[in-house]
Order: C-alpha cells, then structure tokens, then sequence
C-alpha cells in the first residue's frame, strides 16, 4: 500500500503512467469505446465511471502546460443526445490540473485513430455516451 494514491489507481496502471513521459497521450474509454480493437496497451477498470477515473488519475498525471491537454469524442452531426456529463469532467478537470483550460473535440472516427496511437486505453463501464477523453501528460515540475 502506498499514501496518498487512489486506491482504484491499480499497480498495473501506476506503472504504465510511470513509463509514460512528456507528450504520450492516454484515453479514458466509456463502456461501448472499442478499447481492445485499439489499444496499444489496455488497462480494463470495470465496474468504474470516467468522472471517478479522471478524478483519481488527476491527482497523479500531469495535464501539458506547452500544448492542448485534454480532448473529447465529438457527437454525431445531427445526434441529439445531451452529454451532461462533458460539464463533470470540465469541473474535475479544472479542480484537478491548473494546466488545463477546455477540452478540444476531435470527430469520431479521428478520435479512433488518435487512441490507437495513444500509449494506454483504460476500459471503463462508464454508461453516457461521447464519454471519451484523451490526456496529453506533461511534465512535473519540483
């Protein structure tokens, strides 16, 4: 046991933000993301929502001060389903890293690409739709 670390910041999972450095890009995967299709390295949290996830992660993962941060999967043209839960991650993500200051929006099939490039997926069973980010990390200063 360690002080301090979110207790669902699994071991696996604190070592792969470990090896990530400056610029590596992870994605957070609500319950119907195709992470295993996609990812490079997946690390599965089931049972667990993305505003807990990004909550906790926040509290360890450094957001890029130098460029954009933090991405999410844009709806549909002409989808009309509410994503309330966008205004959620806004608020943690703005108690949880002074360096972020809005989230981008990358179009569906973009925001695939993109995670299959990213350096870790983290499958969750998060319900909403368009519940996807990207996290750009930066760098710790002491």
């Amino acid at each position: 046991m360690l002080k301090n670390i979110p207790s669902l910041l699994s071991p696996e999972l604190l070592k792969i933000l470990m090896e990530m450095g400056h610029g590596d890009e992870l994605v957070i995967g609500d319950g119907n993301f195709p992470a295993a299709s996609c990812a490079q390295r997946l690390v599965r949290l089931d049972g667990l929502g993305v505003p807990e996830i990004l909550e906790a992660l926040l509290k360890v993962f450094p957001l890029d001060k130098y460029e954009a941060n933090a991405f999410l999967m844009e709806k549909i043209p002409g989808d009309t389903i509410a994503t309330p839960i966008w205004e959620t991650y806004r608020k943690i993500a703005k108690s949880g890293d002074p360096n972020f200051t809005e989230f981008g929006m990358i179009e569906r099939f973009a925001f695939y690409e993109r995670a299959k490039k990213a350096y870790v997926i983290i499958a969750t069973s998060e319900q909403s739709l368009y519940a996807n980010i990207v996290l750009k990390k930066g760098v710790v200063v002491s």
